[in-house]
């Protein structure tokens, strides 16, 4: 088949066979030898002083290497070597024909020279005719000829014989060479303004050159990801208005070297283009700095001069008439405030296919200046910069180190934590791997151990710009809080404690993470990056370099101890961490013991945590503005009666040897001590009356809890892996704000609250590991019709009246009743439950969206799962008895399917009103998964004739015999797989079936489809069958080709429809080898849309490496016009991701579509080297902005549904 490609760049009129395209370079002149790109050819009497020049300072400025002869008197007869290398050197060259060209014979021997590269190695030539006419040019008249005739009379006045010859030589390639650059295809002068000419030129050569391709930037590395996100971002034509991308990320990510770096890419694929750099910093230091950042945005993109103004609103009125007019490209570097935004964008709009790139540390400013405000808003993009990868962050330390990719020898430890210090920060790595190149390894370790107490200068001071520009104090505090205590913590958890504090969370971490000093984890905790915590904790240490007891709060472990055993700490200070776990006992000098006096004058002190500190003396003079309190392995058996906790909303005694809580009554010794004290145990109810969060994990001797009405505010209540609870109080009623409760691996507990279910508030629960199946846990009678009463809820009478409520049921018959109708989250993990162990009704849970059943022995979803009305996650991860899930709720969104074992879950099958849906689907037999929607798998004698008919499938030798597959080996083989709309098989045999008239010899073949089919009164396509006779190589030539990304692990089909320029890639199921030879019949359903009369198809088959297509085939199916009471196809048709339906999720951003299993459980399509075949451009890996969006069926088609 034909193969319709451009003409080479080299190609004219008259030699379009001769040059070479220009996407690959000539094997003469590798592009490793070329040191300009452009090579100006001129005469300097003309145009040296004025277009030349702006010509050769508009290249320079867009990056291209350019040569210009700088000598003006041209010295003797033969071009000078310097100008002969420098011509062989370039990639291209510039003919500036102006009309004294002729009259310089160096002007006329380069012209030879460049012509003749032309000819011999892809070197690109664009003539400019400068006030002259091309046809004066190649018939040699007016000041051509002239010139001409005047070399002629200097060759006839020659008296020398030798010389006279060489003469004539030289003029008749001046002639020839006169008359090709007049054929070629110019570009003319005349009649234009010469700066728009001159930009059409640089834009020209920048295209054809694609220069900046060829510059390694250090700064770049590993940012290909985001290179390939912003370069598509940009080619996406779709939008009818502006599109605008904010780049954001921490001070030094490398926001600002990819903005400029993807601008040199594309700014000459726009009508006009403009970089604004720095924009923050020329604010700052300048008092009309931002008027001088309008002026030279109007100049780039009105390209006319224009009367300078004092007034930043006229100077936004003229951006906006231009931004309204043209197709432009804008940067706008490092903005820091709305004020700026608005000067430099105005509100009116901008021309439709204009894009605006803003780099910011404040990732909320973009949507918030004027432009978003207006009644057609732009369209919006972000892009996050998170840092490198630990192989890019060593490759970008050792560029800058060692001047390789790659630590020398003897310094691998050393870079490793370098690399781990800087956390992928490009600006870290760069600063510090350029201080320490050419240093010796000691070096390294003393600057690493510098490091650790504290943070370069350069690095800190690039940083401290997203903090100084914080727009409160609050704000600021807050960031000191986080970096010095909460990095790693819940972020609910910090809110809680720290809005207590008289801390304004709310928006105080929305304007964290808008300048990304903040990030929240997956878990919904606090992240933040080493050397922003760092920076955070560098501006505490300001306060008192020398002085640690005179900070504000103090994290270093060392330092916290020592303030506390010299008693030093006053009313200054507001949080203090000490965990002597951390510390090395050697190093301390003395006893380690610490007296709680300590703390005595520490008035303002709020955060706490005190981690296996060993104390003695009275606890009443703790400070008694305490808000949140931490003291893991806490070394006594009671929390002590004098410590002062009314102020207390934080309560973490985790790891402690405690055995109950405030069970006065439980405990005679405790309750003599407080009767003692106050005269009655009721007395001092309400200790702990604004605790919010108790949380004692691992406290494996605690037995009893009690006396809740001592926590009338209590929210959370983590009790998890307090191995020996046996009972919590039925007061825990009281708290009736609570929302959460943690009490798994309580394998002891027999006993929950009866009344836990009256909590009308309580939203999460986990359960995890409480052996809830186990039958020594006793069962009660209670009444049901009475728990019904008290919870108000309705009761299947099938349910057992014998399940115990008050307990933890053995087998859940009642359980669902028991829980508290508020729950949104449950947790019933790792308990030993089996399918029959859950009720068959849950729907007294009306308000549950996560449920999570990891780690039991459960075979199928549990009927219970459906009658839950509002779930929206599931999640079934290890369950390694897992065989199917049929139908869950259709409110389902997200569904779980990890598993690190062996695990065979068949099926699954969706109801068709189901919502979109995310399956996370990580199984070792995830390809034999029957996933509705996705791929469906049958053996092929269980297939009714009727589809076989429909398929055109009735003519297969291995079909007619039925008893096929009942051979386990053949079996395997003779299955049918269907996805994406798409049937296929795979069987042994040694040539295709007859029937496949239209054939071609080895992987690929070519058709158009023809204009009408006898077989068809309607003429209607609607499917087509493809096969393909396959073979293994020899072993030799297995061994030539071994495995690698190159190949595809399966055959990849793929049917591209040329005439309306769409392409299906499929990557089908992986089938096992065989010996032999074998046929792959596929079976493709495709509509009037997609296929039609007259349309050029090519289909190709991509091989694994050991495997080779001896022939192919193709039979066109036909609407046979005849009436059917049902569709054998309709229910393969119902589904939603084929051929026909939504396959937009498949879809790259060139237009085709890659059908590939795998993605329906990716982020992103995925293009390996085998894909570049067929998709020559775009990033490899292709994020989709949608990340729930599997349905399994139609929307459009529900009638055909139900099969």
């Amino acid at each position: 088949m034909v193969i319709l490609s451009e003409l080479s760049e080299g190609s004219s009129s008259s030699s379009s066979t001769q040059g070479y395209s220009s996407s690959a370079p000539a094997q003469s002149s590798p592009i490793h030898d070329h040191r300009y790109d452009v090579f100006l050819s001129f005469r300097g009497v003309d145009t040296r002083h004025s277009f030349t020049n702006h010509l050769y300072k508009a290249l320079i400025e867009a990056n291209i290497s350019t040569f210009l002869d700088d000598e003006e008197i041209e010295t003797g007869e033969d071009l000078r070597p310097e100008l002969e290398s420098a011509i062989k050197a370039s990639r291209a060259s510039i003919i500036v024909l102006s009309k004294n060209y002729a009259t310089s014979t160096w002007c006329l021997d380069e012209l030879v020279l460049i012509l003749e590269q032309r000819m011999t190695s892809n070197h690109i030539v664009i003539p400019i005719f400068y006030h002259v006419e091309p046809t004066h040019v190649r018939k040699q008249q007016s000041t051509f000829g002239e010139a001409m005739a005047k070399h002629k009379q200097m060759m006839e006045a020659e008296t020398n014989a030798n010389k006279r010859s060489l003469w004539a030589q030289k003029m008749d390639r001046w002639h020839k060479a006169l008359i090709e650059v007049a054929n070629l295809k110019g570009n003319d002068v005349n009649g234009r303004i010469e700066t728009e000419f001159i930009e059409e030129i640089v834009k020209s050569i920048h295209r054809r050159l694609h220069v900046t391709l060829w510059t390694t930037q250090p700064l770049l590395i590993g940012m290909g990801y985001s290179i390939n996100f912003v370069t598509s971002w940009l080619k996406d034509g779709s939008s009818h208005t502006a599109d605008i991308l904010t780049i954001s990320g921490i001070g030094g990510i490398g926001k600002t070297s990819l903005a400029k770096h993807v601008y040199r890419l594309c700014w000459h694929e726009f009508d006009r283009s403009s970089y604004i750099e720095d924009i923050s910093r020329k604010c700052d230091r300048k008092y009309n700095g931002l008027l001088d950042l309008q002026e030279q945005l109007c100049s780039d993109i009105s390209k006319t001069s224009s009367i300078k103004v004092h007034d930043v609103s006229v100077y936004t009125s003229r951006i906006e008439n231009e931004l309204a007019r043209k197709r432009v490209f804008l940067v706008l570097d490092d903005v820091s405030t709305l004020h700026q935004l608005d000067a430099l964008l105005g509100s009116k709009g901008f021309h439709p296919g204009s894009k605006v790139i803003i780099t910011t540390k404040d990732a909320w400013l973009t949507q918030s200046c004027a432009l978003f405000k207006t009644y057609i808003k732009p369209k919006y993009e972000s892009l996050v910069l998170r840092g490198l990868d630990e192989i890019d962050s060593q490759q970008l330390l050792c560029y800058h180190a060692f001047v390789c990719n790659h630590p020398k020898v003897g310094y691998e430890e050393v870079s490793d934590k370098l690399v781990k210090y800087c956390q992928g920060h490009p600006l870290a790595l760069e600063v510090l791997g350029k201080s320490l190149h050419n240093r010796d390894v000691a070096y390294w370790e003393g600057c690493i151990e510098v490091l650790k107490k504290e943070t370069n200068s350069h690095i800190n001071n690039v940083l401290k710009m997203s903090f100084d520009s914080l727009p409160s104090e609050n704000d600021k505090e807050l960031f000191k809080h986080i970096a010095c205590f909460f990095v790693g913590i819940g972020r609910d958890v910090t809110k809680t404690i720290l809005e207590a504090c008289d801390i304004n969370t709310r928006s105080g971490i929305t304007n964290l993470t808008d300048r990304c000093l903040l990030s929240i984890g997956w878990k919904n905790e606090l992240k933040m990056h080493q050397l922003v915590q760092e920076m955070g904790r560098f501006e505490v240490r300001r306060e008192s370099l020398n002085k640690p007891w005179k900070r504000s709060r103090l994290w270093c472990h060392k330092e916290s101890f020592r303030v506390l055993k010299q008693k030093k700490g006053k009313g200054n200070i507001i949080g203090l961490a000490l965990d002597m776990r951390m510390l090395e006992k050697e190093k301390l000098g003395g006893s380690i013991e610490l007296k709680t006096d300590a703390l005595s004058s520490m008035d303002s002190l709020m955060l706490l945590q005190l981690n296996y500190v060993h104390m003695n003396g009275s606890y009443e003079n703790f400070p008694k503005e305490l808000r949140g309190l931490c003291m893991h392995g806490f070394h006594l058996k009671s929390i002590p009666s004098d410590l002062p906790m009314e102020n207390l909303v934080a309560l973490d005694m985790s790891y402690s040897n405690i055995e109950s809580f405030f069970n006065c009554y439980s405990n005679p010794d405790r309750l003599e001590k407080r009767q003692k004290l106050d005269g009655s145990c009721l007395k001092d109810k309400m200790l702990l009356g604004s605790l919010k969060i108790l949380n004692l994990s691992f406290c494996t001797q605690l037995r009893i809890l009690g006396d809740f009405d001592q926590l009338p505010a209590l929210e959370r209540l983590i009790l998890r892996n307090c191995i020996a609870l046996v009972e919590i109080s039925e007061s825990i009623e009281q708290c009736v704000g609570l929302f959460f409760i943690d009490m798994s691996y309580c394998k002891k507990l027999e006993k929950l609250p009866r009344n836990i279910s009256m909590l009308k508030n309580v939203k999460t629960v986990m359960l995890d590991g409480c052996n809830l199946s186990d039958s020594r846990i006793e069962n009660r009678d209670v009444d049901s019709m009475e728990l019904c009463k008290a919870n108000n809820i309705g009761i299947n009478i099938r349910t057992s009246s014998s399940a115990f409520v008050g307990g933890i049921p053995s087998d859940l018959k009642l359980f669902s009743v028991s829980l508290p109708r508020s729950l949104v989250s449950l947790s019933l993990a790792n308990n030993n439950l089996s399918t029959e162990s859950f009720p068959m009704d849950f729907s007294s849970l009306i308000m549950l969206r996560h449920l999570y059943l990891d780690d039991n022995p459960i075979d199928s979803m549990p009927s219970c799962v459906r009658t839950l009305p509002m779930l929206q996650i599931l999640s079934m991860e290890d369950c390694k008895k897992l065989k199917s899930i049929e139908h869950p709720p259709h409110t389902l969104r997200a569904l779980y399917l990890f598993s690190d074992h062996k695990s065979y879950v068949e099926k699954i099958a969706f109801d068709p009103e189901m919502s979109p849906l995310d399956v996370f689907l990580f199984l070792e037999s995830s390809d034999e998964t029957e996933i509705e929607g996705m791929f469906k798998i049958l053996p092929m004698v269980a297939i009714e004739e009727k589809v076989l008919h429909s398929l055109g499938w009735t003519n297969l030798d291995f079909l007619n015999d039925r008893s096929v597959g009942t051979n386990s080996s053949e079996s395997e083989i003779q299955m049918m797989f269907y996805e994406f709309g798409i049937f296929s098989t795979l069987y042994v045999a040694g040539e295709m079936p007859s029937w496949f008239r239209h054939r071609s010899a080895g992987p690929s073949i070519s058709f158009t489809i023809p204009s009408s089919s006898s077989s068809s009164p309607s003429n209607r396509l609607i499917g087509l069958n493809f096969c393909s006779l396959h073979t293994l190589k020899s072993p030799d030539e297995r061994f030539l080709f071994p495995y690698d990304d190159h190949f595809p692990p399966s055959p990849m089909m793929t049917i591209s429809n040329i005439t309306k320029n769409r392409m299906w890639i499929y990557e089908r199921h992986r089938d096992r080898k065989t010996e032999g030879q074998w046929v792959l019949l596929s079976h493709w359903m495709f509509g009037m849309n997609e296929m039609e009369a007259r349309d050029l198809i090519t289909i190709t088959v991509t091989l694994p490496y050991d495997e080779v297509i001896k022939e192919c085939g193709v039979s066109l199916m036909y609407d046979d016009g005849e009436k059917k009471d049902e569709d054998a196809l309709g229910y393969y048709k119902s589904w939603n991701h084929i051929i026909g339906g939504d396959l937009s999720p498949f879809q790259t951003t060139t237009g085709q579509y890659i059908l590939s299993k795998s993605r329906f459980f990716r982020p992103a399509i995925k293009l390996s080297p085998y894909h570049r075949k067929f998709i020559a451009d775009g990033p490899n890996y292709q994020a989709q902005k949608e990340d729930c969006w599997f349905r399994a069926f139609s929307q459009r088609n529900p009638g055909t549904i139900g099969q």
